[in-house]
């Protein structure tokens, strides 16, 4: 289922400044970057161990990103990665109103700063689809919202593998197999080992759904 200068030595202080400005945003973005990695690196680990080594790590840096910014919108996002894909490493055995709702805030502070912000939309919409009502849930705008997702990104995987089974519990078949075919298309060409099962597990399905009319 979330960026005037007055005379010579008021310049000075303004270039001194703007400099220091300069250097805190490149460390907040080098964190918020390292955590993305980190994040990366545990969706692709192999064992539960290894993957909740990476989420840890990843958490850290961006809290350390957020500790020094807390207006950077990847830095809100890299948190809302660590912190989901550690929950979702678990099982959700250990899920946690707290731990959610530090998930989620960390999402829509993520869209509150940068509204346009892709990878945000698609999260929040899978979200919106996928968990039920009382947790906040809306089919209908979490579709809009991957669409939205799809025609600004057409590499995106995810956001074309969900909408792809919402096509289908409305029957939907053709659209749904079309969405599918490409998400698997693309999840090869970009090699994502972490994606790749699942889309091709949803691929199958509605293969076989529109086999099946």
């Amino acid at each position: 289922m979330r960026r005037s200068r007055g005379i010579v030595w008021i310049g000075a202080l303004c270039c001194v400044l703007c400099g220091t400005s300069v250097w805190a945003e490149d460390s907040v973005q080098d964190l918020a970057t390292q955590s993305m990695e980190e994040c990366q690196k545990g969706r692709r680990a192999k064992d539960a161990d290894s993957r909740g080594v990476y989420f840890d790590r990843g958490r850290k840096l961006a809290e350390k990103a957020l500790a020094l910014d807390d207006q950077s919108a990847d830095a809100h996002f890299a948190l809302f990665c660590s912190i989901g894909e550690r929950m979702r490493a678990n099982g959700e055995v250990f899920f946690s109103v707290f731990e959610y709702g530090a998930m989620m805030d960390a999402l829509d502070q993520t869209l509150a700063l940068n509204p346009d912000h892709l990878d945000a939309l698609s999260s929040k919409g899978t979200i919106l689809i996928e968990v039920p009502e009382f947790l906040g849930g809306d089919d209908e705008k979490g579709e809009i919202m991957l669409r939205q997702v799809i025609k600004d990104e057409p590499a995106s995987i995810n956001a074309r593998m969900v909408v792809a089974r919402q096509c289908a519990e409305r029957g939907e078949h053709q659209e749904a197999y079309e969405l599918s075919k490409r998400a698997l298309e693309l999840a090869k060409e970009q090699e994502r080992d972490d994606l790749l099962p699942e889309a091709e597990e949803t691929f199958s399905e509605m293969q076989t759904q529109l086999m099946a009319r």
